[in-house]
């Protein structure tokens, strides 16, 4: 019986939006575990995570910035891809200081993308191609032009002073404390009006809200309320690791190995501004708002070491759904060290946990920038082949790589103040065909677009068998068809080669081998422990449906395989 991963019986319970569990069987699917018992896997289980960054996906309307209506009108394209819900990052009204990342109102939508008519036409349309829509919460801080802000920062007794972090200047007159900005820079700002500081751990007019006072954290949850009132299926939650300050306002420590030339906000390390064990109150209290509602999924940005990511499960499986699970973004990319990876983040996990992978985002470079072309097709193979919930970005699914960004035109506020950490180069925009602006925009596109988006664009490779797209429809269409892949169970396959990372899953009588070659020579591998001989599925060549003998295989450089056994 396979136990990693079950869940609990359903129990009959009526949510806040009026429907109960049993009728939300839709959303489950169901599998025999390998005996007579069904067990039920929600939607974010078994499903594919594509996340869009909006400004940069389709503009409707030529002014060069990506919009709600330009998703919507790409939803074919979704839906023909089978990814099984979309995340979208931040379109709330915004100063777009941070791109979204600056909220200066929660519960509404910038202009820039459209209307709440539109995000509600985008998100029954979606619905009703059986598609699910998250979206980016950003609780840590808010917009300086958010009237909360503006309220508090009015005077110091002001009834909203304390929804911020304010602090008396130092007894020289300087900042309270070392506390860094992640941006760069020391994290407090002066304000001349009330004679204060107020903290921000990123960009100077993104203020961080108290999570100590009750009263923030009330409206954010309302927030959350008036999204899932609409029918949104839960929330990406940004820096959720980040959300409580030390009390004490105590300097953090140097970091030893920060060294010139990395992050700028790393040179100290963040013990009194990050991962404080209170922060699990407040993440208990999200999912007791999204428990509200039915089926809702809620994943946490958390970049921390392995141990402490679990924490973020809860002890009662009370916590995030999914904590994000960086590792693939964040290794040297070799078998052995992804190897290790996965064994150790397998174990790791807690009775229940359900794991989930992540290739790229809009904060990263992406994937074929980091490893190359060749091994962006491993990548995409281990992440739609891994246990547990892939999230992709967009344009990975076509090998979309960095784009050069000019120092004058860098839109980043990170990349201002160190252009070297910019990260527009993975935020270009989509490219869908050939045409001028590889179709995403009839103006002036906000970021340059790559200069190879004549031959590198859905279109080009939507017939092309060989393509990145055609095997990442290939893989995902096995991951949907074929349980192993998609709730099996996992372990890893030794073999003669340091280059070579192999894996097992298995689900009832039915067994998948994955064999990646992460280096660029052959390798002759014995696998006859596994299985004398198996039917390929499918290669990152995708030019082979052969039967193998697995104690003879020869492995092609920087192929991967996927065999029936």
């Amino acid at each position: 019986m396979l136990a990693i991963g079950r869940l609990a019986p359903m129990q009959r319970h009526v949510y806040h939006d009026g429907s109960n569990r049993a009728s939300q069987l839709a959303s489950m699917a169901q599998f025999k575990d390998g005996s007579d018992t069904m067990t039920e896997y929600l939607w974010w289980q078994t499903g594919i995570i594509y996340q869009i960054y909006p400004r940069s996906f389709m503009d409707s309307d030529g002014d060069g910035t990506g919009d709600l209506k330009g998703i919507h009108s790409r939803l074919d394209y979704l839906e023909w891809l089978r990814v099984d819900a979309i995340w979208l990052s931040p379109v709330f009204p915004s100063p777009m200081a941070d791109f979204g990342y600056d909220v200066a109102n929660y519960v509404d939508i910038d202009p820039l993308f459209g209307t709440l008519a539109d995000f509600d036409r985008l998100l029954q349309e979606a619905h009703q191609r059986g598609m699910k829509v998250l979206l980016d919460l950003v609780p840590n801080h808010s917009s300086d032009e958010h009237p909360w802000f503006q309220e508090s920062r009015a005077s110091r007794d002001s009834a909203k002073r304390d929804w911020y972090i304010w602090r008396d200047p130092a007894p020289d007159g300087g900042v309270p404390n070392n506390w860094h900005s992640y941006f760069g820079g020391s994290a407090w700002a002066f304000d001349e009006t009330t004679g204060q500081y107020y903290l921000h751990l990123f960009h100077r007019k993104q203020p961080d809200l108290n999570w100590r006072n009750p009263a923030v954290r009330r409206a954010i949850y309302d927030a959350m309320r008036f999204w899932l009132d609409r029918g949104v299926d839960g929330f990406r939650v940004d820096v959720i690791w980040l959300l409580l300050k030390d009390e004490q306002f105590r300097d953090n420590p140097v970091n030893p190995n920060w060294k010139e030339g990395d992050m700028p906000g790393d040179q100290y390390q963040s013990v009194h501004t990050a991962d404080l064990p209170e922060v699990h109150e407040i993440v208990r209290e999200m999912r007791q708002v999204l428990d509200q509602y039915a089926e809702r999924v809620m994943i946490g940005e958390i970049y921390l070491p392995v141990p402490r990511l679990m924490m973020y499960y809860g002890a009662a499986h009370d916590e995030a759904h999914l904590p994000f699970n960086f590792q693939l973004i964040t290794l040297p990319w070799n078998a052995r060290t992804i190897r290790e990876a996965v064994d150790t983040y397998e174990a790791a996990l807690p009775g229940g946990g359900w794991p989930n992978w992540v290739l790229g985002n809009h904060d990263q470079h992406r994937i074929a920038s980091r490893v190359g072309p060749e091994q962006a097709r491993i990548a995409q193979m281990l992440l739609l082949t891994l246990r547990g919930t892939p999230t992709c970005y967009y344009g990975d699914e076509i090998g979309m790589h960095d784009v050069d960004i000019p120092v004058e035109r860098i839109q980043d506020p990170q990349g201002k103040h160190s252009p070297a950490h910019s990260r527009d180069p993975e935020r270009s925009p989509m490219q869908w065909d050939s045409s001028p602006n590889a179709g995403f925009t009839t103006g002036v596109p906000w970021l340059p677009i790559a200069d190879d988006y004549v031959t590198n664009n859905v279109e080009a490779q939507r017939d092309d068998a060989t393509s990145m797209l055609a095997l990442f429809r290939r893989l995902v269409d096995l991951r949907r068809t074929m349980p192993a892949l998609s709730i099996g169970s996992q372990r890893s396959i030794d073999t003669s080669s340091d280059e070579v990372f192999a894996y097992l899953r298995e689900h009832g009588n039915q067994r998948v081998l994955i064999i990646l070659n992460f280096g660029g020579e052959s390798q002759d591998l014995d696998l006859s422990s596994v299985s004398v001989s198996g039917r390929v599925l499918c290669t990152t060549y995708m030019d082979s449906d052969d039967n193998l003998n697995l104690g003879y295989l020869t492995l092609r450089p920087n192929e991967g395989i996927a065999i029936a056994v």
